[in-house]
């Protein structure tokens, strides 16, 4: 899955032109390395993102296509806020 959508259906951000946008910025890495939009999410990646005020890192436990409000925190742990 890209990772733009990846960060839409996890709610880690609120819209996908938005995760777009922030990708192009330079304000998403993956593993160390700034990533693009298009970046294939695999488990075991780690994400840290890199707006507002504290930076967010996650690990990506599960890919999945659709996820509801109640269970999107169920594909990533925090490891850092």
């Amino acid at each position: 899955m890209r990772l733009d959508k990846y960060l839409k259906v996890t709610r880690l951000i609120k819209r996908r032109t938005v995760a777009n946008e922030a990708c192009d910025a330079g304000k998403i890495s993956v593993n160390g390395n700034i990533a693009h939009a298009s970046y294939d999410v695999k488990v075991g990646d780690i994400i840290e993102i890199n707006m507002g005020t504290k930076p967010l890192k996650v690990k990506v436990l599960n890919v999945t296509e659709y996820a509801t409000k109640d269970n999107a925190s169920d594909n990533y742990t925090v490891l850092e806020s």
